[in-house]
């Protein structure tokens, strides 16, 4: 059988970290994830199976102390100049066996990034909050407290509202910031976290980036407060909720950077959001392709494998074909990233950067989704039945076309860089 290493990648400029870190990675998927991930589709409350996964991948295999400056007890990875492909191969193993596991450790990842990637290092942040990761063995789960109830994905479309619909305020008092809101749906929320980064404005309705600010809230502070989780069609390995701070008073170098430079943080938070997104779905698409490979090569029709019949050559090969180029665009927005300091490099929170990453993050999963659709046709009943896991991937990727600000939002932004849209 061919491997799903065959599809392409760079192998001329990847990091040489990345086949010795697929490979742990590999091997935690099929042996903590691949046997039990049927079982997680019930197991969205209590994470029963899915909580000791991520234990030994968060704790046991160190994933949460990645980001963390050596000196601080971390791997050093945001000093890294290979974050972002090994952030990539990261999160497309670990998706093809549950995308959702994948979002929740990427999710806990991402926030931190506002603070520990160079050349945004908050150092006395980073000293401050690294033994909750570091100096543990016990899981430590980050959640990017972004989504409002009323503005949905106003926060991440940033081009055009640049923070104006927040609702959380943040007001300094002293040395103390004392937050107040309601945040809804954020990866990690519903009980799970144990830190929040918060978006929040000093001024509400401004869009002076100024007053965009962002925040570190530990989840055990007086005023937080979380809901139970959400009962989902998919993702169930990623725990969805409400979060409301009521006066929750944080030291002011909580903030993580301050006044302009947050908002900048922020448009790049988005631009890793997008990488984490195109990952999760070549990792479903992938292990979907494992799973049809499997099924045409091992059944017949007219005495031949499936796969010896022109009809579904044609589809099986045009699902190839998209998997190959989709890994090409993947590895691109790799480059794009890593490449954010080089001189042929742009900055990830530049129009270019964010517009070229929706562009790629809009066409990948749209691709996942046809070609699972695909998949489900030429596998018949059997594509639909939960034994073949292959319908558990299109209940998961569907919600990756939906966060973000959707396709709409990848639609709007690739419209006004490319077409100098103004009111989009």
């Amino acid at each position: 059988m061919k491997s799903f290493d065959e599809f392409s990648r760079p192998l001329d400029r990847i990091s040489p970290m990345e086949k010795p870190f697929r490979a742990v990675i590999r091997n935690w998927v099929e042996e903590e994830v691949m046997p039990y991930r049927r079982e997680y589709d019930e197991d969205w409350k209590e994470h029963r199976f899915i909580e000791p996964a991520m234990e030994k991948l968060c704790v046991g295999l160190g994933i949460q102390k990645c980001l963390f400056p050596k000196a601080f007890g971390g791997w050093g990875l945001g000093e890294s100049d290979s974050l972002a492909a090994l952030t990539y191969a990261l999160c497309e193993e670990m998706a093809r066996g549950d995308s959702a596991l994948s979002l929740a450790n990427l999710a806990s990842l991402w926030s931190l990034t506002t603070f520990l990637v160079k050349p945004n290092i908050n150092r006395r942040l980073a000293k401050e909050i690294a033994p909750m990761f570091c100096d543990t063995d016990k899981l430590c789960i980050c959640c990017q407290a972004m989504t409002e109830p009323q503005g949905g994905a106003d926060i991440e479309n940033m081009g055009l509202l640049k923070g104006r619909t927040l609702r959380t305020t943040a007001r300094l008092e002293g040395d103390v910031w004392v937050i107040n809101g309601h945040k809804l749906w954020p990866t990690n929320s519903g009980g799970t976290a144990n830190l929040f980064g918060v978006p929040c404005t000093t001024n509400p309705g401004s869009s002076d980036p100024d007053d965009f600010a962002y925040m570190m809230v530990p989840a055990h502070f007086k005023g937080v407060t979380q809901s139970e989780p959400y009962h989902k069609a998919g993702m169930a390995a990623d725990k969805n909720g409400e979060i409301w701070f009521d006066n929750v008073r944080v030291p002011s170098w909580y903030r993580i950077h301050g006044p302009g430079k947050d908002a900048d943080v922020f448009k790049q938070l988005i631009s890793f959001g997008l990488l984490g997104s195109v990952g999760f779905a070549m990792g479903a698409m992938i292990n979907v392709y494992e799973i049809l490979y499997d099924f045409v090569s091992g059944n017949t029709y007219a005495n031949k494998p499936l796969k010896e019949n022109d009809a579904i050559a044609g589809v099986i090969g045009r699902i190839a074909g998209d998997i190959d180029i989709s890994r090409i665009l993947s590895y691109e927005l790799v480059r794009m990233i890593d490449s954010r300091e080089k001189p042929f490099g742009n900055p990830l929170s530049s129009e270019e950067t964010i517009a070229k990453a929706r562009n790629i993050k809009d066409f990948v999963s749209d691709r996942t989704v046809e070609n699972i659709g695909k998949a489900m046709d030429v596998m018949g009943v059997y594509g639909s039945d939960r034994i073949m896991d292959v319908e558990k991937h299109y209940r998961d990727v569907k919600m990756i076309q939906l966060w973000l600000g959707g396709k709409q939002l990848c639609q709007a932004e690739a419209a006004r860089y490319f077409f100098n849209c103004e009111t989009l």
